[in-house]
């Protein structure tokens, strides 16, 4: 199984736009699906701006009649930014999950930013998102054994903090779950070939595990071990 993901912190994507084309290097029909974000085909065309001129084009999986077959016969799948939930809530109403981790499975490249990486775990439970939508599950595309947590915001000075930090939140999770969270920095992702990933870009991220203090981690980081892990929820 040659999975091939970049998996995006979100903010500002043009950090990896490098990256994604040679990734994208012999894909011609890619498809987007855009249903983090309400305006589906402004986040379509957001990407087709700058994909268009490398010989890439990517169609709105919301404007197919057959999501599913439009899914089985591309040669890229991106999902964009936005809210978690209402991702996840729309990828189970038109039943989705099984189609598009099976294309990857079979090698199609996938890019997912932010709302995108989350979904690429094996649940949303470490967005950072308000629960706008209510998704009949948690459960996601699971194509990585591991969580993450985009948009990473390190903790400030005591004397500057008012209301709990992401870093607690986080420890939260682990309170009930045990599965490493990967915090992603703006400007960092995730670069993913088969049994090998390394941390790209210049945000670093910080390694999140139960019972050990969270772990900082810089650009171009091998974190191949951590594929191998087993995630363990409600525990």
């Amino acid at each position: 199984m040659q999975r091939r993901l970049l998996l995006h912190a979100g903010g500002d994507g043009t950090s990896a736009r490098l990256a994604v084309i040679e990734r994208l290097r012999g894909a011609r029909r890619a498809v987007m699906i855009p249903y983090a974000q309400s305006d589906h085909d402004r986040a379509t065309a957001r990407f087709s701006e700058w994909l268009s001129p490398h010989g890439v084009e990517i169609t709105g999986i919301h404007t197919r009649d057959d999501p599913a077959a439009a899914i089985a016969a591309a040669e890229a799948i991106f999902v964009t930014g936005g809210n978690s939930f209402r991702l996840v809530n729309a990828l189970h109403r038109l039943e989705l999950i099984d189609p598009v981790r099976s294309a990857i499975d079979s090698g199609i490249p996938y890019f997912g930013a932010s709302a995108g990486a989350n979904a690429a775990c094996p649940t949303i439970r470490t967005t950072n998102d308000m629960p706008i939508a209510q998704p009949p599950s948690f459960t996601a595309f699971n194509l990585v054994p591991f969580q993450i947590n985009p948009h990473y915001i390190d903790p400030p000075p005591p004397e500057e903090r008012v209301g709990e930090t992401r870093e607690e939140r986080l420890k939260e999770f682990l309170e009930e779950n045990d599965a490493t969270v990967v915090a992603l920095r703006e400007q960092s992702w995730l670069e993913i070939d088969g049994a090998a990933m390394r941390l790209r870009g210049t945000g670093g991220a910080v390694l999140f595990r139960r019972g050990a203090e969270p772990g900082q981690v810089a650009g171009d980081a091998d974190l191949s071990s951590l594929l191998l892990e087993t995630p363990r929820y409600d525990v």
